[in-house]
């Protein structure tokens, strides 16, 4: 594996593009090894800047759906179940872990809450909720001011 891993390294931007993996395994290992000189510096920048992405998207996508389940449980008190219920302690369970290992996602789910309420709208009002998604529901919606808040049992 070791000559492998030398024979394919002689240009590790053609390895990034023919075997991920080992390009992250070998870029890990000049890394530790201070090889700086060596690194496929654009593609590791690159991969850096997505993995913020995705822990960005991971929180958008996760208070949408607790949101959205927070418009359920308040709109059709009728239907509550413990799947929901599950659904929004998994969800919130979620952003708390995100928000404990990058405290800096915390203010971003502020940012976007306005954009990810909408969303959750939309997705209820897709499950028969019409009634979230007068303006007057929109306005006066003191359950989602704090979303983490546990739903009433």
């Amino acid at each position: 594996m070791q000559d492998f891993i030398k024979e394919t390294m002689s240009s590790t931007k053609s390895l990034y593009d023919t075997d991920y993996s080992l390009w992250l395994e070998k870029t890990a290992q000049l890394l530790r090894n201070g090889q700086i000189n060596e690194l496929d510096l654009p593609n590791l920048a690159e991969e850096i800047e997505d993995m913020g992405k995705r822990e960005k998207r991971a929180v958008e996508n996760n208070v949408e759906i607790l949101l959205m389940h927070l418009l359920k449980y308040q709109y059709q008190s009728e239907k509550h179940s413990n799947s929901w219920k599950y659904t929004i302690f998994e969800h919130r369970d979620r952003l708390e872990k995100a928000f404990r290992d990058s405290p800096s996602l915390k203010p971003y789910s502020q940012e976007i809450f306005e954009q990810c309420y909408s969303k959750a709208r939309q997705r209820a009002a897709i499950q028969n909720l019409p009634s979230c998604l007068s303006e007057t529901s929109r306005r006066n919606r003191p359950a989602y001011r704090g979303f983490a808040a546990a739903p009433a049992r």
